[in-house]
């Protein structure tokens, strides 16, 4: 179960740092929007993560959690963001990807 609540703990690191990339594009009421939805996200991946390092060590829990979020940050960022897609950018997703499944795979 702890699995999962990293699984989502990462995605909301991921809602945190897209919420910073869209509070950057705007002003006024939609920048505290944004800044509210950081907020929270913020919130939210920590308590999450915090939760799941009671059984999962923290040296595999922090970079599965890292990777997760900074996976998601690039995949939100090409489609929301217009952020580049080049071929590079997408193996070293691809291989960070590989990363976490490998720490996944020989943790207990």
């Amino acid at each position: 179960m702890n699995w999962i609540i990293l699984f989502v703990a990462g995605l909301f690191e991921s809602g945190f740092a897209f919420c910073l990339g869209k509070m950057k594009e705007v002003s006024g009421t939609a920048w505290w929007l944004w800044g509210a939805g950081f907020l929270l996200c913020l919130i939210a991946s920590m308590t999450l993560l915090a939760k799941a390092v009671q059984t999962i060590p923290i040296g595999t829990a922090y970079p599965i959690w890292t990777g997760i979020g900074a996976v998601c940050t690039v995949i939100l960022g090409i489609i929301f963001l217009h952020e580049p897609a080049t071929f590079l950018r997408l193996f070293f997703i691809t291989t960070l990807i590989l990363s976490i499944i490998g720490l996944k795979m020989v943790s207990h």
